[in-house]
């Protein structure tokens, strides 16, 4: 029998060069395939809508700034702060759904992801809000295990 119970949204793990990192919100996790549109000499009517490539968007991490010890913070600075003076090096990143025992329901692996934006929250002197760093990371495409999750939406 199936389960019954659905992962929630807010119950979720980040795991980066064998390291768990803290997060309260990831965005970005989208695919899409791209279309070129071919106009058919005499017809009128309609353009041909042609797929071609797929396009990913970045990875957006987002979290209380961490003061110190982060591995991750310590990959963004040396992949930005260098510009290409330095190598820069993917690393493949993985944000788990977990279940309400902890066990990982869906994984999204991001293959070949690198840092490519570094921004903090605005500081204001009016709110007592803690100040949100924000990492967003470029990706060469991502998996989703289990593979079979969605098998039978389109069979």
């Amino acid at each position: 029998m199936a389960s019954s119970t659905y992962p929630v949204s807010f119950y979720f793990e980040l795991s980066f060069n064998g390291e768990d990192a803290a997060f309260q919100e990831v965005s970005g996790i989208a695919k899409e395939l791209s279309i070129e549109e071919v106009v058919c000499g005499g017809e009128n009517r309609f353009k041909y809508r042609l797929p071609t490539v797929s396009t990913s968007q970045n990875l957006v991490l987002k979290r209380a700034i961490i003061p110190e010890g982060s591995k991750l913070n310590d990959w963004c600075s040396s992949c930005i702060d260098k510009g290409l003076v330095n190598k820069i090096v993917p690393h493949d990143i993985s944000v788990s759904l977990l279940d309400a025992e902890g066990t990982v329901s869906i994984m999204w692996t991001f293959h070949n992801a690198y840092p490519v934006k570094y921004s903090v929250s605005d500081l204001k002197s009016q709110e007592n809000g803690l100040a949100i760093e924000s990492i967003e990371l470029a990706y060469t495409y991502f998996e989703i295990t289990p593979d079979t999750l969605f098998g039978n939406l389109f069979d």
